[in-house]
């Protein structure tokens, strides 16, 4: 009985030495892939793409050499498989579904690296993809135009399968905005709808040409069908005067400069011509001539006339 477990120890040892060679050898030779090769990479989308794609492939070659070693026979790799597959589900089931997670964004590959989505209130550009987790850099919140706000977000990946997801860039990258211009009733509409229309165009033209060449591709796999690309702009009467909408195509992440460039020819243009007049609420009000003078405060005027 000594001589046998003398041996198991002897046995476990030689494992655990194995064990702990393949650990370095691995984690050696990816640090010279990393180190030499993958920095040689001029683009940054290729660096970081094979460095995961070079750590996965040394994290799934030292799993399975493991294993080897410390279950070399097939029954037993099998019986430890089953049962550490089933103490997962059961000890960490967050866990075992971020793994699932995981598997589901590298083989459907609902979002990419670069990706800008929301999934449920929180909305970036997604900037790493890992086993349990992916990272956003976050956008909106407190900064307006959905422009970055500096944090990094961290979302399991269990999250896809309970929140809705919404990708702004996949298949067809662009969104359609829209400006509110509101005129005085005495303004010719006319006029600022013709001047807003042939400014939007000029302005958002190559992203319209963009989509165009987009939306051939993104026909084939949704039923996604625009009548037209190109800027429009309604109108519609409010309470204050006539609202001229612009609505037009757009990069998510241009949303902010476009409407900075329209505004500011909008801005421009209303102050050279006299025509055209921003709208606001005001009130007006109207007083009968055959009513007696008032101060501003309500009080009625009164004339004394003195004591001769």
């Amino acid at each position: 009985m000594d001589i046998l477990e003398d041996f198991l120890e002897i046995f476990s040892k030689q494992k655990l030495f194995y064990t702990l060679i393949i650990i370095f050898v691995l984690y050696f030779v990816n640090w010279i892939i990393k180190k030499f090769i993958i920095r040689s990479f001029k683009s940054l989308d290729q660096r970081y793409k094979w460095k995961k794609i070079s750590s996965y492939l040394f994290i799934l070659v030292g799993f399975i050499s493991i294993l080897f070693i410390w279950f070399y026979d097939e029954f037993q790799m099998g019986t430890f498989l089953g049962l550490f597959s089933a103490g997962l589900a059961i000890a960490l089931p967050d866990l075992l579904t971020n793994f699932i997670g995981w598997i589901f964004i590298i083989t459907k590959r609902p979002l990419l690296i670069g990706d800008r989505i929301q999934i449920g209130e929180k909305m970036g550009d997604v900037v790493d993809i890992r086993i349990f987790q992916f990272s956003i850099l976050e956008i909106g919140n407190w900064v307006q135009a959905e422009q970055n706000t500096g944090r990094i977000v961290h979302i399991p990946n269990k999250k896809l399968f309970d929140s809705e997801l919404a990708n702004y860039t996949a298949d067809f990258p662009f969104i359609w905005n829209e400006i509110p211009v509101l005129l005085t009733f005495e303004s010719d509409w006319k006029k600022a709808k013709e001047f807003l229309l042939k400014k939007t165009k000029e302005i958002v033209s190559d992203q319209v040409q963009a989509a165009k060449t987009f939306m051939q591709s993104s026909s084939r796999r949704y039923m996604i069908y625009y009548g037209k690309l190109t800027p429009i702009v309604y109108t519609s009467v409010e309470a204050s005067g006539v609202l001229l909408t612009i609505r037009y195509l757009c990069d998510p992440r241009k949303r902010r400069s476009t409407e900075e460039e329209i505004w500011e020819n909008v801005l421009n243009k209303f102050a050279d011509d006299s025509d055209l007049n921003f709208a606001y609420p005001t009130k007006r009000f109207y007083f009968n001539s055959k009513e007696k003078p008032r101060h501003k405060n309500g009080i009625e005027d009164k004339m004394e006339v003195p004591n001769n």
